[in-house]
């Protein structure tokens, strides 16, 4: 069997909560490396006991300059199946680091050279939307339309639609034209992971994300996506003409639209999310003596089957079976 037909986010979950608990104790410790390296050792760990031959296209190791989960690193047993990996152990790095909500560890995975490799390119101009709305944004459309769009498909006012926008100094123009639409915005320091998926979450207030973020969050993010219905679509953004010259060199088209199928095109994707601090879409970690207490979501795009979990985790018994560093015991 080379396709994974099993449903491997109920694997990849137990990833995605050792990262979260192993890097929730430096929450608001001011200590960035050591909270992502904590939440990589963890990942790492709980991603290599999975029966999958692994190969990890969006890691972070050379943006973030991590000791681990860099792009091209195998995961996994080494037996079938064969799959590319997404992972961000902490997406949301300074929000954990500053006690701020909305930091989130995920993993996605899918049939092997099913994911769109950024290679060099590290930012993208993004928009998204969820399942309501999924039909109608066009990134090369002007904000407005985009605006009046969503509006039109949701069924409501343009003054009532909010898009979620990184608060960056490069979008100033685009914050200007929101406002001057009417529309509400809600302005993140970090993760745009969590961003997007919000924009598919009923009851979250956020209607769509647009704006420029991390290339690897963007193909993370096309996977949750995917699997809930909603859509997506990027250019690439280099910043520089260096960046710019590699990607004409390397035959990137740099006026291309990536669709939420360019960016994934296996319609058998898994994504599993756990919280790190409390958020729109997650709780965060929650330390009880010898009882840590976790929130994710589970989903896959084949079945559509979208699961919360609430999982309580005892300390004493995952130190006599993991190697993973969890923090202090209590008797």
């Amino acid at each position: 069997m080379n396709k994974p037909e099993r449903n491997m986010a109920l694997e990849l979950v137990r990833a995605t909560e050792a990262a979260a608990m192993a890097a929730g104790r430096w929450m608001g410790r001011g200590d960035r490396n050591a909270s992502d390296n904590a939440a990589v050792n963890g990942m790492r760990y709980m991603l290599n006991t999975i029966e999958m031959n692994g190969t990890i296209i969006i890691g972070e190791g050379e943006k973030d300059e991590a000791p681990m989960l860099f792009n091209g690193e195998k995961l996994g047993t080494g037996n079938n199946p064969e799959v590319d990996i997404a992972v961000d152990p902490i997406d949301g790095t300074r929000l954990l680091s500053l006690g701020r909500p909305n930091a989130v560890s995920v993993v996605a995975l899918s049939e092997r050279n099913t994911m769109f490799d950024p290679k060099h390119i590290f930012y993208m101009n993004k928009i998204a939307v969820g399942p309501s709305a999924a039909g109608v944004i066009d990134i090369e459309a002007p904000v407005y339309e985009n605006l009046s769009r969503v509006a039109k498909a949701l069924d409501k006012a343009v003054e009532d639609v909010t898009v979620v926008v990184l608060d960056r100094p490069r979008h100033e123009q685009l914050i200007s034209e929101i406002r001057e639409a009417g529309s509400r915005i809600r302005l993140i320091s970090d993760g745009d992971i969590a961003g997007a998926l919000m924009t598919c979450k009923n009851g979250s207030g956020i209607d769509l994300l647009m704006g420029v973020g991390g290339s690897p969050e963007a193909v993370i993010s096309a996977c949750a996506l995917k699997c809930v219905g909603g859509t997506m679509e990027c250019k690439l953004w280099p910043r520089n003409t260096e960046e710019a010259a590699r990607c004409r060199e390397l035959g990137m088209d740099l006026n291309a639209v990536l669709s939420l199928d360019d960016l994934v095109s296996s319609d058998n994707v898994f994504f599993a999310a756990t919280g790190v601090t409390d958020g729109e879409m997650l709780k965060g970690v929650r330390y009880e003596g010898d009882r840590i207490v976790t929130n994710s979501i589970v989903m896959r795009s084949k079945s559509g089957t979208i699961r919360y979990i609430d999982a309580i985790h005892s300390l004493r018994k995952l130190d006599l079976i993991s190697s993973i560093d969890y923090g202090p015991r209590f008797e």
